[in-house]
């Protein structure tokens, strides 16, 4: 008997990493493959031979090289915020002929997507809920029961962001080199930067970002100190997983406010790197503040990847029904363990 043939090519486009994954009509997870992120989608020729280089990788895994890809694909990209830029991505990702069908959506579509457990919905009607990421960035997306949809353009600084692996690494290292020079208060936040990039200082790090001999973007693995620390009780390090909590609050109850959602059961779906993580303190304080305005608010972390969520979206476009869904998310909970 052959093997099924995929229905859905799914893409997670993340900033730190790309994730791509095969699916049949029933839900059968036929391969993944996984590769560098999608910081600056729109270069095109950085984008598409990522891509191109992931499906051959998929397709070789599940034993389908040469065949067609799929009949859909549905790509949920990082920093495609601005409407020209998705429909220049959507544009090229057709170009290439990988699938009958397109869809092109903010990579926070796909946490909302893969944390409605519990939210079948009926013939021509839309999941709804809201979607938070706090992942190397942070964004949230929204949509209501009438398909009305929002979010933030989530530019970074320049469009009021703050947090996510980019933004708590930052902080550290701001806190640490003004805890080692004197001019801020006394945190542990110091050593363990220091320790972190096996220096002999903060300042030392700090130089090393200036002269290029430290990647800015490694700041954001300083992020899992912040947590920790935070969880130790370290009074600057808690006082930024607070603020962390604070900014996704307020992204996720303006979104709320925005569809009239606060009212209701709404589903509220939590994902990304530094939510994943389930700290403690992060987690609790996160949906303290958002059951504080939204009481009847539901809010989870997802257990699957937002590649899993990615690939419902496309099963949804395809129709596949509710069996291929739990087939899919069995098969990414059998990797995980939970």
């Amino acid at each position: 008997m052959s093997a099924p043939l995929p229905a859905v090519v799914a893409i997670d486009g993340g900033n730190s990493k790309s994730d791509l994954a095969l699916v049949a009509a029933d839900g059968t997870l036929l391969a993944s493959a996984r590769g560098p992120g999608m910081a600056n989608a729109a270069s095109l020729d950085v984008t598409l031979p990522m891509l191109t280089a992931l499906i051959g990788q998929a397709q070789q895994q599940a034993g389908l090289a040469g065949l067609p890809v799929a009949r859909h694909l549905c790509a949920c990209v990082a920093n495609a915020d601005l409407p020209q830029e998705q429909e220049t991505l959507a544009v090229a990702l057709r170009a290439q002929g990988w699938s009958e069908t397109t869809t092109l959506v903010n990579d926070t579509f796909a946490v909302l997507r893969a944390g409605l457990t519990a939210c079948p919905a009926a013939p021509g009607q839309p999941r709804w809920g809201v979607g938070a990421v706090c992942g190397a960035g942070i964004n949230c997306v929204g949509v209501a029961p009438d398909g009305r949809t929002t979010g933030f353009l989530a530019l970074g600084s320049i469009t009021g962001d703050w947090g996510g692996g980019n933004g708590l690494g930052r902080a550290a290292l701001w806190w640490a080199i003004r805890a080692e020079d004197g001019r801020g208060p006394q945190t542990a936040l110091a050593g363990a930067v220091a320790a972190h990039y096996r220096a002999g200082s903060v300042q030392e790090v700090a130089a090393g970002i200036h002269l290029g001999t430290i990647d800015k973007e490694s700041l954001r693995g300083l992020a899992p100190l912040v947590l920790a620390l935070g969880s130790d009780g370290d009074e600057v390090a808690t006082r930024l997983v607070r603020r962390q909590a604070d900014e996704i609050c307020a992204m996720v109850l303006t979104v709320m406010r925005r569809l009239d959602l606060t009212g209701l059961a709404t589903p509220v779906v939590l994902g990304g790197g530094i939510l994943a993580a389930r700290d403690p303190l992060l987690t609790a304080r996160t949906i303290d503040s958002i059951t504080a305005t939204a009481p009847r608010a539901e809010v989870r972390i997802t257990d699957v990847p937002p590649v899993a969520g990615a690939a419902l979206m496309g099963l949804d476009h395809l129709e596949a029904g509710a069996e291929a869904e739990r087939r899919l998310r069995a098969a990414y909970a059998e990797r995980t363990g939970l």
